[in-house]
C-alpha cells in the first residue's frame, strides 16, 4: 500500500542558535509538537538524526533519509551558528492523517504563529508525493520535489493538501471533516 511522504521547509527569520526568546519559544512548541505528532494515527516516521543533535543540520547523519538538503532559493547559512531554517520530512499512512495532523492540536497552533518565525519567500512551505510501502523518502527528494512544485505547480509528482493526487495520479479530494466539522476539500 503507498504511503504519503510529506516534506517542509522554511526560511527562520533568525539562526537556530541565536538564544533570543522567539527563537526558544520556536525550539520548545517544535519538541511538543513533534511529541504530539508522533502519537498522531496513521503517523509513520520522521526525519531525525542518528544522533539526536538538533542544529547541526548539514553535516549531521540522517541514515536512511539520506544527505540533508534545502531548496536552491535558501540563501541563509549552514553551520551550526548560521543556519535560519526549519525542514521536516515525514511519513505518513495516508492523505487524511497526515492533513489533520497538520491542521489540528499543536501544530495548528503554531502554523498561526508562523509568521512570528518564518520569512515569507513566495515559495511553498511544504509537498506531497505518494512513495512504495517500505520505500524511506531522502531529503533530495523533498527537495526536488517542492522545487517541481514551485516551478510546476501541483501535478501527480509533487502536490499540496490543497491540490492532492491520488496514488494513481489522478486528482482527489482529501475527505471527511476538518477541526470545526467544515467539509475538507
Amino acid at each position: 500500500m503507498p504511503q504519503v511522504a510529506l516534506y517542509t521547509f522554511g526560511v527562520l527569520t533568525s539562526p537556530l542558535a541565536d538564544p533570543g526568546p522567539l527563537t526558544r519559544e520556536f525550539y520548545d512548541l517544535g519538541e511538543a509538537v513533534y511529541r504530539e505528532i508522533a502519537r498522531r494515527p496513521g503517523y509513520l516516521a520522521r526525519a531525525e538524526t542518528a544522533d539526536g543533535a538538533r542544529g547541526a543540520l548539514f553535516d549531521a547523519d540522517w541514515g536512511a533519509w539520506g544527505e540533508f538538503a534545502v531548496p536552491t532559493w535558501y540563501g541563509k547559512g549552514r553551520t551550526v551558528d548560521t543556519t535560519a531554517l526549519a525542514a521536516t520530512l515525514s511519513l505518513w499512512t495516508g492523505l487524511r492523517p497526515a492533513f489533520d495532523a497538520v491542521h489540528t492540536g499543536l501544530h495548528r497552533a503554531a502554523l498561526s504563529r508562523r509568521h512570528d518565525w518564518f520569512e515569507r519567500t513566495g515559495h511553498p512551505s511544504h509537498v506531497i508525493w505518494w512513495v512504495r510501502d517500505g520505500l524511506t523518502p531522502t531529503w533530495q527528494d523533498g527537495v526536488a520535489r517542492l522545487e517541481h512544485l514551485h516551478q510546476h505547480g501541483a501535478a501527480p509528482h509533487a502536490f499540496t493538501f490543497h491540490h492532492p493526487f491520488a496514488p494513481d495520479g489522478t486528482p482527489t479530494r482529501i475527505t471527511g471533516s476538518g477541526p470545526q466539522g467544515e467539509p475538507v476539500h
